[in-house]
């Protein structure tokens, strides 16, 4: 069969890429070299009968309702709200930090008078750490040091392996405070888990005549003369790559920075693990965090609970390893604006997801991405 377009990956970026192009009449062939298709948001029911996300949590939350209202096509949504916490000793605050937390570590006095120095400083209701760290007055002051030191700084260097003076500003700049009783971790319009997981979400994506899916398939893609073959054999036609670009061009430039992750399952024979779907670990453990899936999937099951322990390292393109998070710095921009320089020589090609854009998106962004660079292509179909 002929292909219009050919997709290297079945996950989120993928799965959405294939079905916007076969709703437009293409036909769409998807390759996923793992043996299922749903890419990092593949889940699956353990043993125990909890449904348990493979490669870490994902929960979906956006406020873009064109996004929203493509994915409603092919699930709902179970309607959780995420909350997380940080383990401090024996306590848990919530993250990020709210009024509530500044109660249980200063009391309700000094919280009082903190919160009001607050709105005197138009820090309401929601400031960075950093600027908490930069005010003139020394109660934000010190609540800023305090939740970079315990909520920051080590959970930080145990995420990334740097120091906080090693990494991308913009990252410090993203950790907020709120001085309020909000104790969700996201403020979206539109959140929850798709009700019978992420997969069968996926799978519905690609239910369609126009879409071939073919999994457990390690083709070698190669650009050679700015023409690409897939395992020695030119493509006749598009591809939409959502793989690592560094990859794609042969590591020419060297490779790109990611994190990989560990996980660690338990099954415990208890309602409940812990109080929190996520609780940070952001002062003690070598693990960053743990979850519990129940709390998310919102499963009614007694007597036995499956959790996740996450611990993160440096990726090194050992086999087996997948890389999850890029490592943003002004370098790697540096580094990954030529290998994007020489993809825009090939009008064959098209990139888009975390991977292939180098990009630390969010599950609404890697969407509203592919419907952007989709919509590029084919505007006048």
């Amino acid at each position: 069969m002929s292909y219009q377009y050919t997709v290297i990956g079945a996950g989120l970026a993928g799965a959405s890429a294939a079905r916007l192009l076969a709703d437009k009449g293409n036909k769409v062939l998807v390759l996923e070299k793992l043996p299922h298709i749903g890419g990092s948001t593949y889940d699956f029911t353990d043993d125990s009968g909890v449904l348990i996300h493979k490669y870490g949590p994902h929960i979906f939350h956006t406020s873009d309702k064109e996004v929203y209202d493509f994915l409603v096509r092919f699930t709902d949504f179970n309607g959780y709200q995420h909350k997380v916490a940080a383990k401090i000793g024996e306590d848990y605050c919530a993250v990020p930090f709210n009024i509530e937390s500044v109660s249980k570590v200063y009391g309700k006095e000094k919280a009082g008078e903190i919160l009001s120095e607050a709105k005197k400083a138009g820090a309401f209701p929601t400031v960075s750490v950093l600027k908490l760290m930069q005010s003139d007055s020394p109660l934000l002051k010190e609540l800023g040091e305090y939740v970079y030191n315990n909520i920051f700084l080590f959970y930080t260097m145990k995420q990334w392996g740097k120091s906080p003076a090693e990494i991308d500003p913009a990252t410090t700049e993203r950790v907020p405070v709120r001085f309020s009783e909000d104790d969700r971790y996201f403020s979206d319009t539109y959140q929850g888990l798709p009700v019978n997981g992420y997969t069968e979400m996926i799978s519905k994506m690609l239910d369609s005549e126009n879409i071939t899916v073919k999994t457990g398939v390690n083709v070698d893609v190669k650009v050679i003369e700015n023409k690409i073959y897939l395992s020695g054999t030119p493509l006749d036609g598009k591809l939409v790559y959502t793989g690592e670009t560094d990859r794609l061009f042969g590591y020419c430039y060297g490779r790109l920075p990611y994190r990989t992750l560990d996980f660690e399952f338990e099954t415990h024979n208890t309602d409940s693990y812990q109080p929190y779907a996520t609780v940070n670990y952001t002062v003690s453990e070598k693990f960053t965090r743990i979850t519990e899936f129940k709390k998310m999937t919102l499963q009614k099951i007694n007597g036995v609970t499956t959790i996740m322990k996450e611990y993160s390292k440096e990726f090194t393109g050992k086999d087996g390893e997948i890389p999850y998070y890029p490592v943003i710095s002004d370098e790697s921009r540096r580094q990954y604006a030529e290998y994007k320089a020489l993809s825009d020589k090939m009008p064959q090609l098209i990139l888009a997801g975390r991977l292939a854009d180098f990009r630390y998106y969010n599950m609404d962004a890697v969407v509203r991405r592919v419907m952007d660079v989709i919509a590029a292509e084919t505007d006048g179909e």
